[in-house]
């Protein structure tokens, strides 16, 4: 009998799945920008165009919107990204409570998404509005503005930031901050696969 050689054939390539964080924001330029260094072999950061329609319900219905669009596998996420900015606290209720039924997650800075940012640099204490927190944001940031994110600063205060908006010292919130905060560390753990 002939001494058969195995046959070895070529396996097909190994798939690995690869996250899917669909983000609905309410900015146009600077949530882009920084949600974009999140993008890896593991984890795809897509978002949601704005066009203009940026409040918090509009960023909503643009999230409902995919969601009846798109089959979303197991697994992947859907966040809205909003600023606590002017809007009234019905209307951020009415949010929360579509973002519960729809399964999506919520990520909110209050005053505004700047605030979130600062949080790479220090512990925002002080910071009463949008502008003085844009104002300190650029001590370390000079030539930020909302089409200029300067993302290789922030890389590295993503831990802190982390550690200052989670922070034993802030008050735990369920659904978004009543005060200066910021919840955008839940959705910058999970793109870090760190919970």
């Amino acid at each position: 009998m002939a001494n058969r050689r195995r046959g070895f054939g070529r396996r097909p390539p190994f798939r690995s799945y690869r996250k899917i964080f669909v983000l609905a924001t309410e900015g146009q330029k600077t949530e882009p920008a920084y949600f974009a260094m999140f993008n890896s072999k593991t984890v795809q950061v897509k978002i949601l165009e704005s066009r203009y329609r940026t409040a918090p319900l509009q960023v909503l219905d643009r999230a409902k919107q995919f969601a009846r669009d798109t089959e979303i596998r197991k697994g992947d996420e859907v966040w809205l990204v909003i600023d606590r900015d002017n809007w009234t606290v019905a209307q951020l209720r009415e949010v929360f409570t579509g973002c519960r039924q729809h399964n999506f997650s919520l990520a909110v800075s209050n005053p505004c998404f700047e605030y979130w940012l600062l949080l790479h640099f220090e512990d925002g204490r002080a910071v009463f509005d949008a502008r003085s927190c844009r104002v300190r944001l650029q001590r370390y940031l000079p030539e930020f503005d909302k089409g200029h994110v300067e993302i290789s600063k922030l890389r590295p205060g993503v831990v802190a930031a982390i550690d200052r908006a989670a922070g034993k010292d802030r008050p735990s919130c369920r659904d978004w901050p009543r005060t200066t905060g910021s919840t955008v560390y839940r959705l910058v753990r999970k793109l870090q696969g760190t919970q």
